[in-house]
């Protein structure tokens, strides 16, 4: 278990944060409200994210959520009618001046790969956290929401965007405008998530894709992810020849001639991450 410091309570933190080998994972821990995010634990997520993103031990992260019951609901609405009662101002795209910003919504240049883990409700904010993650493996029992419109309310943590970009457009903006809810295998019918398993074979099947990306040379997936995140509106003349930091790096790196010397050489190849 990784402790980051923290001053601001007592109470247990509202985040499990552990790294095993290469690997970090990143649990929303409040299982009893169906791990609601509340101010703390965005503030919390946001060290753990910068910690994740500056460790060159770990080249992988897991997110999910406590219980079998709940990814995340999203927002604690009982903390934000308390807010709104107390006279804080309405907000609407991003999470810019609040606690925990930049949230991984807005983590735009988080090179390392992130899998999220859905079990049970990934709704509202929950949801936007899972479309912010490079691959989604879900449990058959999870169901995908975002209910904003219904509470008066909008996807500000970038549902609106992603979900438009990451689903026939017309299938998108159906859910954004009614809330309606997402199956695991409709989900996955529609390219959102990458699997969909029992319940009781998702720790395995999360722990392929990490042993397939751990396989693979730290630095090309991180460039291969910059790449096709960065190019995906660009025209494909652009793509070609616009800059990519972590390709650059890739490039000129140690990996980039051990992997085709180990296969010529005919032996696992040794990644160093340089």
């Amino acid at each position: 278990m990784t402790a980051l410091p923290t001053d601001r309570s007592t109470d247990p933190p509202r985040v499990r944060y552990r790294k095993e080998g290469r690997v970090a994972y990143v649990t929303l821990d409040r299982p009893d409200v169906l791990n609601a995010m509340d101010l703390r634990m965005h503030t919390e997520l946001a060290e753990i994210w910068d910690d994740f993103e500056s460790d060159e031990s770990i080249w992988a992260g897991v997110l999910t959520g406590a219980g079998d019951s709940a990814f995340s609901v999203g927002q604690d609405l009982k903390e934000l009618v308390a807010r709104v009662d107390g006279g804080e101002c309405p907000s609407s795209f991003g999470s810019r001046g609040k606690p925990g910003w930049p949230r991984l919504t807005e983590r735009f240049d988080l090179s390392k790969p992130v899998i999220a883990r859905v079990n049970g409700y990934a709704l509202g904010g929950g949801f936007e956290l899972a479309l912010a993650c490079d691959i989604i493996v879900a449990a058959e029992n999870a169901t995908f929401a975002l209910p904003e419109a219904r509470l008066g309310l909008i996807p500000g943590a970038g549902g609106v965007f992603r979900l438009a970009r990451q689903l026939p457009f017309r299938t998108a903006l159906g859910h954004l405008m009614t809330g309606r809810r997402l199956s695991s295998h409709r989900a996955l019918q529609l390219g959102l998530v990458n699997d969909v398993v029992a319940a009781a074979e998702l720790d395995d099947c999360v722990g392929g894709w990490i042993d397939d990306i751990l396989r693979c040379a730290p630095l090309s997936v991180r460039a291969v992810k910059e790449a096709a995140t960065a190019s995906v509106t660009m025209p494909l003349e652009r793509a070609f020849t616009a800059n990519y930091v972590w390709e650059d790096r890739r490039m000129h790196s140690q990996d980039a001639r051990e992997g085709p010397l180990a296969f010529v050489e005919k032996r696992p190849p040794v990644w160093t991450g340089s």
